[in-house]
């Protein structure tokens, strides 16, 4: 994310400058048009459309009390309300580069490409901390984690609790959001193919859980992933408050693999071992079933793809750290005999002037003479 310069000339209206500087204010002003649409009777059934969940289903469940208990599932309105928390997620995103980040920028006087590498990390370390926060308290309310079969069993997952819909429409709306950032942060032309494509991965795999009603799967492995992502952008933080510290690097990098081996075996223990053995087999779009091998082997791929590619990126890393490493301990080592030398040339000339200079005994011998 680049650098936005703060002046005080006021750029011409709807100017991008403009457009840049007052985006938040902005985009405040149509997420208010759409909550002002529920105070009037006329507009307020297209206002709750973006507002709130929709496509709720009411359950009542048989015992002693009759209960009702409300699920969700999906369908074409929830664009609508992921649009609107889109809007939502860009007015957070600036509430926290203005109060938090900028003052710390302030201070510090951080470098142009540290300046945009903070920022960065910051504003992922806040979303990665909420929705880790968010998606375990979910997973320890559905008993996910202490049944791994519920994982597949029971497929297609068609009806969710209110928490998870909510969780998935918001996921969405933040990565969507994430497009019109690279042009309210001015981010560099040679960081936009690198944050679309894990833009793009993030949509693309969020979206699939979602539709494809693999939606348990889907949460425990973002929990899973974003808190290895978490762990990253927290160590450099850190770091960027002081470079001695890389400690964080060092767990990263050991959880980070072990975060790709579990993704890998839990993907295939529930797309390959647990929904091809299931009794609901076949293609059923109206009952949201796709369970059918090719969805399962694409799906598949697209996982296994996906972990390589991560795998390829974290390798790279690492080399370049080393090299870097390495580097840094040559250029230290040439330093040190240098500054020896020096040492030892300006010891010697002490000497020779003790030596042969004007105050030694043959100095004065030879004047004598």
């Amino acid at each position: 994310m680049g650098i936005r310069k703060k002046t005080n000339k006021n750029p011409p209206v709807l100017s991008h400058e403009f457009v840049i500087q007052n985006h938040a204010d902005i985009v405040s002003c149509v997420a208010m048009v759409f909550l002002l649409g529920l105070m009037f009777e006329v507009t307020s059934k297209f206002a709750v459309l973006f507002i709130t969940v929709q496509y709720n289903v009411t359950i009542s469940t048989n015992g002693p009390e009759e209960t009702a208990v409300n699920h969700f599932h999906h369908g074409i309105k929830d664009l609508a309300t992921v649009f609107f928390y889109m809007l939502v997620a860009i007015i957070m995103h600036a509430i926290i580069q203005e109060y938090v980040l900028d003052k710390i920028n302030r201070k510090k006087h951080f470098s142009k490409t540290k300046h945009s590498k903070f920022n960065e990390s910051g504003q992922l370390s806040a979303f990665y901390l909420f929705s880790f926060g968010w998606g375990v308290s979910i997973l320890l309310s559905e008993n996910f984690l202490s049944n791994p079969v519920t994982l597949w069993e029971g497929y297609p997952h068609t009806l969710m609790p209110f928490q998870m819909k909510f969780y998935f429409i918001c996921q969405l709306g933040y990565w969507l959001h994430a497009l019109p950032e690279l042009y309210f942060q001015k981010t560099k032309k040679e960081d936009i193919p690198r944050q679309l494509v894990y833009i793009f991965l993030y949509l693309v795999h969020i979206a699939g859980a979602y539709i494809l009603n693999l939606n348990r799967l889907g949460l425990v492995l973002l929990v899973l992933h974003y808190f290895v992502e978490l762990l990253f952008h927290v160590s450099r933080l850190v770091y960027f408050s002081n470079e001695n510290r890389q400690t964080g690097f060092t767990i990263w990098a050991v959880l980070f693999v072990l975060g790709r081996l579990l993704t890998l075996s839990l993907s295939v223990l529930t797309v390959g071992f647990g929904l091809a053995t299931a009794e609901n087999q076949g293609f059923d779009l109206a009952a949201g079933n796709f369970n059918v091998i090719f969805v399962r082997i694409t799906v598949l791929a697209a996982i296994c793809l996906t972990q390589a590619f991560m795998m390829w990126k974290f390798i790279n890393f690492q080399l370049r750290r080393w090299r870097e490493h390495a580097q840094a301990q040559t250029l230290k080592k040439k330093q040190v005999p240098s500054k020896s030398k020096s040492k030892k040339d300006k010891a010697n000339g002490v000497n020779g002037v003790n030596s042969h200079g004007a105050d030694s005994p043959r100095a004065r011998k030879e004047k004598s003479s």
